[in-house]
């Protein structure tokens, strides 16, 4: 059981991570189901809990409901990474991308997300209004407006072929590139 342990604490080669990925678009069209996305969950959990006369929310939410399973596997996955499966080291980021975030601030690396920025006190400070608020706020109508995450988009679209997808899957890499090179940056700078 420990030698298990020490493999699954260990890093793995991002391609493995890639190569299960890729499996579940075989799997999924095997069971019969084309649509794969996280953010459709939300619209399942909406559908389910708000009786309200909403088109938007009447269909038959219960077909989906392996979303939902698939869903909450992923946050109790996560909570178990989180919690039980870190080794105690430091998480190795490369260096020039360490020097890049020393000058925004960020030094620890003793969690997965820093708490230079993911702290509850900083939740009412300038910086983390833009980043919760508006930033939660731009993913949210993005989404929406886009007909789907990057999830449902880049995995499940562009397998299937579908030209929408290919242009949401461009726009989201060309506004991750922009929004870590450029806006970040500059948001770091104005408020720090």
């Amino acid at each position: 059981m420990q030698h298990l342990l020490n493999i699954i604490q260990r890093p793995w080669h991002w391609s493995i991570s890639g190569f299960l990925i890729g499996l579940t678009v075989p799997l999924l069209l095997l069971l019969g189901n084309k649509a794969f996305g996280i953010s459709s969950s939300l619209r399942h959990i909406c559908a389910a809990c708000l009786p309200a006369n909403i088109s938007f929310f009447k269909y038959d939410w219960k077909k989906e409901a392996w979303n939902l399973f698939f869903v909450a596997g992923i946050i109790i996955g996560g909570f178990i990474a989180a919690n039980y499966l870190q080794d105690g080291s430091d998480i190795t980021v490369a260096a020039p991308t360490k020097e890049r975030l020393a000058n925004y601030g960020i030094r620890d690396y003793s969690l997965l997300l820093p708490h230079e920025i993911f702290e509850w006190s900083n939740i009412f400070t300038w910086k983390g209004r833009f980043f919760f608020m508006i930033g939660g706020f731009l993913v949210g109508f993005g989404t929406r407006y886009a007909g789907g995450c990057t999830s449902g988009h880049s995995i499940m679209g562009l397998s299937n072929l579908q030209w929408p997808s290919l242009v949401a899957t461009c726009c989201f890499m060309a506004g991750g590139f922009l929004s870590a090179n450029i806006i970040i940056p500059y948001v770091f700078k104005l408020f720090s």
